[in-house]
């Protein structure tokens, strides 16, 4: 079968966490020579595998995946990266005449690509340090009421106790002197991508919750813990990284720490996984050009392959 022209648009193939993009991915492999594009600030990271759900060897040999495992958790990555990898990757599988499909949950690495980013500042170990440690004397809600008044865009879509994005948007209005928020809104210096965007969102958020917890508890039956101590035993990271802060990463740390039981940790995870969905979610219903297949139905897989290859 031919590439795709390079005017046509790039497939896209969102949803929150635990909607079974994975599969649908796969099915669509099926009926196409398909690469996937991760579209995921996770699973970018080495040695995070169970609880990124990072696809396994069998799957990774069925279809080529790329920007999966291409960091050590030490490191940072960014939206802008992420736009520049992934602009040079689908000129490049669709040079060898195969069909790019971006699959993923971070929103904001999909806003990057397709409306461009200015380059943001770079992260800066000693600001952050200081805000850290503000945020252990006062707590990370005072510093999301300071961003509040200088970013109030951003503190409205940033919850309270998110403290890697509230760092985030302090760092880049202390380095810039300008709100984030006004950084993502201003003129992109990429042209456009078109995009076919279909999303797997649930009708009932019940049966996404219930999935959640099921598959938190499966990482857990699958090794989580044991992940978590590797990489806290390498002697190279702390709580603080941005790979630490992934959800379940995070939680199952504060457990090892001796910051709460095993069951604890299992609810706290399953809680912030929620959140994450939320979030993304939310994200997600800000597209308006997106088409969505609902998560829930049996057939969801085949739903969605049959949207991707509209003509």
């Amino acid at each position: 079968m031919p590439g795709t022209p390079a005017g046509d648009p790039l497939l896209v193939l969102g949803g929150p966490t635990a909607a079974g993009k994975t599969a649908a991915a796969l099915r669509l492999a099926e009926a196409l020579p398909l690469e996937i594009i991760s579209m995921d600030s996770a699973l970018v990271y080495r040695g995070m595998d169970i609880g990124t759900a990072k696809p396994d060897a069998v799957e990774r040999a069925r279809v080529p995946h790329h920007l999966i495992d291409i960091l050590e958790p030490t490191q940072a990555y960014s939206a802008a990266r992420f736009a520049a990898d992934a602009r040079a990757l689908v000129e490049d599988i669709r040079s060898r005449g195969r069909q790019p499909l971006l699959v993923g949950g971070t929103l904001l690495y999909l806003h990057a690509l397709q409306r461009g980013l200015h380059e943001l500042p770079p992260a800066d170990a000693a600001l952050r340090e200081r805000l850290r440690l503000r945020a252990q004397r006062e707590g990370w809600p005072a510093l999301h009421a300071e961003l509040g008044r200088v970013d109030a865009a951003s503190a409205a879509r940033i919850e309270p106790g998110d403290a890697q994005r509230i760092q985030r948007a302090l760092e880049v209005w202390e380095l810039r002197g300008q709100p984030l928020s006004e950084l993502l809104r201003q003129a992109p210096p990429q042209p456009p991508l078109p995009l076919r965007l279909v999303s797997l969102e649930p009708s009932d958020r019940g049966w996404l919750h219930l999935r959640i917890e099921q598959r938190l508890r499966q990482m857990i039956d699958a090794g989580l813990l044991d992940e978590v101590r590797a990489l806290r035993a390498r002697g190279d990271l702390h709580a603080d990284l941005p790979s630490m802060r992934c959800v379940g990463y995070r939680q199952a740390w504060q457990h090892l720490e001796g910051a709460c039981d095993r069951a604890a940790f299992a609810s706290r995870a399953i809680a912030a996984t929620r959140q994450l969905a939320k979030r993304q979610l939310t994200w997600l219903r800000a597209l308006p050009a997106r088409q969505v297949v609902d998560c829930c139905a049996p057939d969801a897989a085949t739903r969605a392959v049959r949207a991707l290859l509209r003509p």
